[in-house]
């Protein structure tokens, strides 16, 4: 069987990763930890290894919200534990009244130190506290050198997981017809755009589908992708149902809401 046919050509040097590790812990009898996985790269791990008689996996991100987790692929006979995972969660410190800080900043920070982004978990804003889920193997690192966002001096406080921020997030649904299933004529229908512009906003570097920057509005979609649009929020082509008789696509998409 072909385990290419299933996923995007692109997705295919991650597929090889995932594939070794499964082959590594089956044969070493030893545990692989990941670092953090966004939804589609978990969907995929999950996929290639599911829970089969030799490998099983897991995957925690601090909560059960969490969008961003870590994996760990164990063999049968081994029990995790929450720690086994790596994780830290940081509460900044900042001064409230006077400033405010946002998601994008605080990633920014975060970029600006020079550690890869799957080092990170989730950033968690809500009424002006804003956390942040980090592997533990750079959490100290990250306390003494994340000390700025934006215009605001931080400070990085340490908590136990029973103190993470939910943030809650539900999807408005609705039905449309599209002529293909490009990703500019989709984009277009979500945004109320014509798809002059939404190919712009791809080539102007604005879009991702399934969490990965995509350059070209041609890119076909399938049900189930995630595609996020800067300064328009994030939608999910949730099914395509089928065709009308004018043979255009109907699709059920979601727009995601709070």
């Amino acid at each position: 069987m072909d385990i290419y046919q299933h996923f995007r050509s692109e997705e295919r040097p991650f597929i090889d990763q995932v594939m070794e590790w499964k082959a590594d812990v089956s044969m070493q009898y030893t545990w692989k930890r990941t670092d953090f996985l966004d939804p589609r790269e978990q969907e995929i791990v999950d996929a290639l290894v599911g829970r089969n008689d030799d490998v099983s996996v897991s995957f925690w991100g601090g909560s059960e919200h969490a969008e961003r987790k870590r994996a760990c692929l164990i063999p049968p006979y081994l029990e995790l534990a929450e720690e086994d995972y790596g994780l830290t969660l940081f509460e900044l410190s900042y001064p409230k009244k006077f400033l405010t800080i946002d998601h994008r900043q605080v990633l920014g920070a975060c970029m600006s130190l020079g550690v890869k982004r799957e080092k990170f978990g989730d950033i968690l804003v809500a009424d002006e506290r804003i956390q942040l889920v980090v592997a533990t193997e750079i959490a100290e690192f990250v306390r003494l050198h994340l000390t700025s966002v934006g215009k605001a001096q931080v400070e990085m406080v340490e908590l136990g997981f029973e103190q993470m921020l939910v943030t809650t997030e539900s999807w408005h649904e609705r039905t449309a017809t599209v002529s293909s299933l490009r990703l500019d004529a989709v984009i277009g229908e979500m945004l109320s755009l014509s798809r002059a512009k939404a190919a712009e906003l791809v080539e102007k570097g604005r879009v991702k589908v399934n969490w990965k920057l995509v350059e070209s509005g041609a890119l076909t979609l399938h049900a189930g992708d995630h595609i996020s649009v800067r300064g328009f929020g994030r939608h999910k082509l949730l099914e395509v149902e089928g065709k009308t008789k004018k043979d255009k696509f109907r699709l059920r998409i979601g727009r995601m809401g709070h």
